[in-house]
């Protein structure tokens, strides 16, 4: 299908895995409990070291500097969209695009922009995630 069939599908929640608007009003409620984390890709993009450290230090997990550095090397996006055929299958190619932030500039018409960007203030804009998703998707894209 097209990017305007993906997007008419998306903003009716028509897509197989349901409403990533729901979805993210869902774990909404949990965002503050002290076993959840939450990070975006746009956090681990500026900074995977420190985004390492932090989901490591989450789950209680110690790293040697030589883990730490393992780890950083195998979570690239380019290492991970070079092993995506063996871990992904044929869908690698699809979830492994570009590992850019700020892509969807290149996808959204105007028209679509504005009804993402209403769709998402009235349905997660005021919420900690949609704040915290929000900031990254502007601010550090």
């Amino acid at each position: 299908d097209t990017w305007d069939d993906f997007f008419t599908a998306f903003m009716t929640k028509k897509m197989v895995w349901g409403s990533y608007f729901e979805y993210l009003s869902k774990w909404n409620k949990y965002a503050d409990e002290e076993n959840v984390m939450t990070i975006t890709y746009e956090e681990l993009k500026e900074n995977r070291v420190l985004g390492v450290k932090n989901i490591a230090a989450f789950f209680g997990i110690p790293l040697t500097e030589e883990e730490l550095q393992l780890v950083v090397e195998r979570s690239s996006f380019q290492s991970m969209k070079k092993n995506s055929e063996k871990t992904h299958g044929a869908f690698g190619n699809v979830l492994f695009r570009k590992g850019s932030v700020s892509d969807w500039k290149n996808l959204f018409s105007e028209d679509q922009n504005e009804k993402m960007d209403k769709a998402f203030e009235e349905q997660v804009g005021g919420t900690k995630l949609g704040k915290k998703l929000k900031y990254d998707l502007y601010c550090k894209a």
